[in-house]
């Protein structure tokens, strides 16, 4: 009887770590920001329409936005060398790093720098469509990223 106690123990513990773990990974500390008109990076205000942005104080690596903004807008802006977007949580579905990923790969959306050690150690991307949708994160820079 006390075997079935100790595994049943143990699983419920187990329960509760990975319920724990989940929320803390998705869930705790993002903040979700759909009210902003803009997007500021690197001394750079661009307008964004329909913005949808998390981020978190935790790490710098947890921005993400989805916004529509004037490509022309862009042009100036230097290339960005080999753009990654970044996995975001489940729950933040505007995002979709596959799509992105082929499309920009493709030509389909054009990457710039938006601004480079801001926080250090980052680079900040935007990518963006033809049709004004626009994706924005931070990624590791080239010397960070070993």
């Amino acid at each position: 009887m006390s075997g079935r106690r100790l595994i049943l123990g143990f699983l419920v513990v187990l329960a509760v770590f990975t319920a724990a773990l989940i929320y803390f990974q998705f869930f705790a500390f993002y903040q979700r920001d759909q009210e902003s008109a803009m997007i500021e990076a690197g001394g750079r205000i661009l307008p964004a329409r329909d913005l949808d942005r998390i981020d978190a104080e935790t790490s710098p690596l947890k921005l993400r936005a989805c916004f529509r903004t004037e490509p022309a807008l862009l042009r100036d802006l230097p290339v960005a060398k080999e753009p990654t977007p970044l996995t975001p949580p489940p729950w933040f579905d505007c995002f979709d790093v596959g799509r992105l990923s082929v499309d920009i790969a493709s030509g389909k959306a054009q990457a710039y720098q938006l601004a480079a050690g801001e926080p250090e150690g980052t680079v900040t991307i935007v990518a963006v469509y033809p049709d004004g949708r626009a994706y924005l994160w931070r990624q590791l820079a080239e010397g960070y990223a070993e």
